[in-house]
């Protein structure tokens, strides 16, 4: 058999995804044949002994599950908890090993896909797909057209780094309670970009759900409750 680099064959075993087990890597949480593994370090899987934290992991993925969940706010977009929060998976109660697509904040809602198919982790999350997610985000003040051209053409975020180009929209301003709802849609993922955004244009921001992942929407998902990806959601998303 070929062998693959260990951080693919970790993902394919659902592990995480392939960029969190190059961190596990790193983190000397892995061993093949009994040595600490590196990163770069290519295995056979019928051949190889590959441990994750002393347990010895095999790939018996034999059907891949893709899910669709409406994350609730104040759920950890994570397989485990460090401080005993409530999960992802936690909503998800199944046999199979499943490990989220990207992630959402712990205080944002919306859709968010898990999956034990480490191959479809790499390719939506890379950054070259430039899949899309819509978000419907609540500020505070009364937003601007000049505003919304800003976060349309890019803001600066994190010191020095400036957001490609968005879609925005305005959804609805209510002057008397002093609020903008707007609708963002972005193909980045850095860590809390929206927010980030928001604050660029001097508006914090009350509440954020992201309502669509490209063209895959939580619209009929009550909070809290998931459904399986149809076949052609999950080619749409790799096409």
């Amino acid at each position: 058999m070929e062998k693959i680099r260990l951080q693919k064959f970790l993902a394919d075993c659902g592990i995480a995804s392939r960029r969190k087990c190059e961190e596990l890597i790193k983190e000397k949480k892995v061993k093949v044949n009994g040595e600490i593994a590196i990163l770069g370090t290519k295995v056979d899987s019928q051949k190889d002994k590959i441990e994750y934290n002393g347990k010895i992991i095999k790939n018996n993925v034999d059907k891949y599950t893709y899910i669709l969940l409406n994350k609730p706010i104040g759920v950890v977009t994570s397989s485990k908890d460090q401080f005993g929060r409530e999960t992802v998976l936690d909503l998800i109660k199944l046999k199979e090993r499943i490990v989220p697509v990207g992630r959402l904040d712990m205080y944002t809602s919306g859709a968010l896909i898990l999956t034990n198919d480490g191959e479809f982790v790499y390719k939506v999350t890379h950054p070259k797909h430039e899949i899309n997610k819509t978000y419907n985000v609540t500020i505070s003040g009364i937003v601007s057209n000049e505003d919304i051209e800003k976060l349309q053409s890019g803001v600066i975020i994190d010191n020095d780094y400036k957001t490609k180009p968005a879609k925005v929209k305005i959804l609805k301003i209510e002057k008397e309670k002093n609020i903008s709802r707007i609708e963002i849609t972005i193909h980045e993922g850095k860590n809390r970009q929206v927010r980030k955004m928001c604050n660029a244009i001097g508006k914090k921001v009350l509440a954020l759900h992201r309502s669509k992942i490209g063209n895959i929407n939580v619209k009929d998902l009550k909070i809290g409750t998931w459904r399986y990806l149809k076949e052609t959601e999950i080619s749409e998303l790799l096409k």
